[in-house]
């Protein structure tokens, strides 16, 4: 009996892109639970690059700039907030890893702090209220009375 695998995409290229959506070559992956199944399967390897494991087959991906969005965010200022990933996960937001990168888009930390995470435009205009710059310029992320500083991601870095 054949088994069943990735054989109607193994012969294109399969990619997570910086917009949160899958691609198969250059066609975007509509299906949303095509979707949700790959960002729920995404394993990295030891030299950083990315596949897929469902059962036993596997199929190599490219990711953009990361393996994990957050695609809305939960909450208020008052009470804290719940980052809700592109996997459906939800994990409270970890304000100590917020970090602005290239063109100001907003990072995180995911997944006990072993990946980084995009913020999509939803997500980030939620916590645009929370956002401040301080008299240096530097910015800041508040919360529940809090201040937590909004690091400049290093340019030369990719993130992971």
């Amino acid at each position: 009996m054949p088994r069943a695998g990735f054989y109607a995409v193994e012969s294109g290229k399969i990619s997570f892109r910086r917009d949160g959506n899958w691609y198969t070559d250059e066609e975007r992956i509509d299906n949303p639970r095509i979707a949700l199944l790959f960002s729920r399967s995404i394993r990295r390897n030891p030299d950083g690059s990315y596949f897929l494991q469902v059962g036993d087959e596997r199929a190599s991906i490219t990711v953009e700039d990361t393996p994990y969005v957050v695609k809305s965010v939960e909450g208020d200022a008052a009470t804290g907030f719940t980052a809700v990933l592109n996997d459906e996960e939800r994990e409270p937001l970890d304000y100590g890893s917020l970090e602005a990168g290239p063109d100001n888009v907003l990072y995180c930390r995911v997944k006990n702090g072993a990946f980084r995470a995009r913020f999509l435009r939803p997500a980030y205009y939620h916590l645009s209220d929370c956002l401040g710059m301080d008299d240096d310029g530097g910015f800041y992320f508040k919360v529940a009375g809090q201040r937590y500083p909004v690091r400049q991601a290093p340019a030369d870095t990719h993130p992971k």
